[in-house]
């Protein structure tokens, strides 16, 4: 019996102003992505992945104290809660990429993974963070991911999740596909300059390398105050060859769909066989640190 699934990703420009409060870019973030949501439930959409921060502007634009404000417990906060819920109403999965408070004044970088059903079925906490300028002061916000790499068993697929600055390293990659990702979704910020050169090469390769699906997401616009560049969106599926099989445009909110068929991993698993010829005995230099 065919195993395919329609799979939706939302990229959006931030709804809020730059000097409305906490709170109010929460509520109107989280409304427009709510709109959109319902529009994905309309289209029978089955799994739903949201961009990174998906309830705030990229505020690690800067570096601001106030933004620690932003942050939730998870699942335990009302974001994540909202998210069961809404998961629940749709029969759909939902990855809600939040700011973790893990305890008082320890953040993480984090997507909530939720069923179908509204169960909470565990977080992935983003391992490589960006410290670079301009504009991408991550380690001033949150400390790396603890948590590895897990895969989500979920009602309609195994999925995983690689966050942003993760793509630029293929080993997680490589672990998400040994643990039985069937697709990997990667919720971004990227800006136009160097990362559109690499945005549409990284995650198809990552795709080939390890012969499953990925849904990259990107938001659009340039957000104030900061004006550090322009979020393209372009955000995309990509097949296990690493055929970009949808993608978006790259300056509007956006609801991308499409249809996965996952029986096409086995088949190119089967012309490839790059899980079999694999060599851990002779990576071990990957695993170490430089001098």
């Amino acid at each position: 019996m065919s195993r395919t699934i329609k799979c939706g990703l939302i990229q959006a420009a931030n709804a809020a102003q730059p000097d409305d409060d906490i709170d109010t870019i929460k509520r109107k973030n989280i409304e427009n992505h709510l709109r959109m949501i319902e529009t994905a439930s309309e289209g029978e959409v089955q799994i739903l992945c949201l961009q990174e921060l998906f309830y705030a502007p990229y505020f690690p634009a800067g570096q601001d104290k106030k933004w620690y404000d932003m942050a939730e417990p998870v699942p335990q906060g009302l974001t994540v809660q909202l998210m069961m819920e809404t998961a629940r109403e749709y029969g759909m999965v939902i990855i809600a990429p939040v700011m973790e408070e893990a305890v008082a004044g320890i953040f993480y970088n984090t997507a909530a993974v939720i069923d179908a059903d509204g169960i909470f079925l565990g977080k992935y906490r983003k391992h490589h963070l960006p410290h670079l300028y301009p504009g991408f002061w991550e380690h001033f916000y949150f400390r790396p991911g603890n948590g590895g790499y897990p895969v989500f068993k979920t009602a309609f697929a195994d999925l995983g999740v690689y966050i942003c600055y993760d793509r630029h390293f293929p080993e997680g990659a490589r672990i998400l596909g040994l643990n039985g990702a069937e697709i990997v979704f990667n919720p971004s910020a990227t800006v136009k300059g160097l990362a559109i050169h690499l945005w549409e090469l990284e995650m198809p390769a990552n795709a080939v390398a390890n012969n499953y699906f990925v849904g990259a997401i990107n938001r659009v616009g340039i957000e104030q105050p900061w004006k550090t560049g322009e979020f393209f969106g372009a955000s995309y599926f990509c097949d296990p060859r690493g055929k970009i099989i949808a993608q978006a445009g790259s300056d509007r909110s956006e609801l991308l769909t499409a249809e996965i068929d996952l029986d096409l991993i086995k088949e190119v698993r089967a012309e490839w066989q790059f899980f079999r010829d694999r060599r851990p005995d002779s990576y071990k230099p990957i695993a170490e640190d430089l001098p």
